[in-house]
């Protein structure tokens, strides 16, 4: 226990984790309990299958480093960001690895939105 509590009194530093409970507390209070994503939904009957929920979830450890660029937030906090790592201990290569993953994340909605106008585009051409 010494070990320990000498470890983490000489870690470096960093109020993000607050400021990040912070700005999630302030979204619940403006926002209050939003429904989650039915692809996060567990589906333990086949209607709620048939319902959509847990559709189209990719489990993020069957992938290549273990994420899926993915938005779990409900729509009503779509692109909000409430975790930004400070420059203290590790904090640096995980703001890298955030990056990467939202440049990720961003180049698969722009993909989607490109697939989404192309089928559109498609069903208008047919309805003519």
């Amino acid at each position: 226990m010494t070990q320990a509590a000498v470890f983490l009194a000489t870690c470096p530093k960093s109020n993000s984790t607050l400021t990040t409970y912070s700005n999630a507390r302030k979204a619940v209070l403006e926002h209050g309990p939003l429904p989650v994503p039915l692809k996060l939904r567990n589906a333990p009957t086949p209607l709620m299958k048939a319902m959509g929920y847990s559709g189209g979830y990719r489990y993020p450890h069957n992938f290549s480093g273990n994420y899926v660029p993915e938005e779990y937030l409900p729509d009503a906090l779509r692109g909000q960001r409430f975790y930004e790592p400070g420059t203290s201990g590790e904090e640096p290569q995980i703001r890298e690895r955030l990056e990467r993953w939202r440049a990720e994340r961003e180049e698969r909605r722009q993909a989607e939105e490109a697939e989404d106008a192309s089928v559109a585009a498609a069903a208008r051409a047919l309805d003519k």
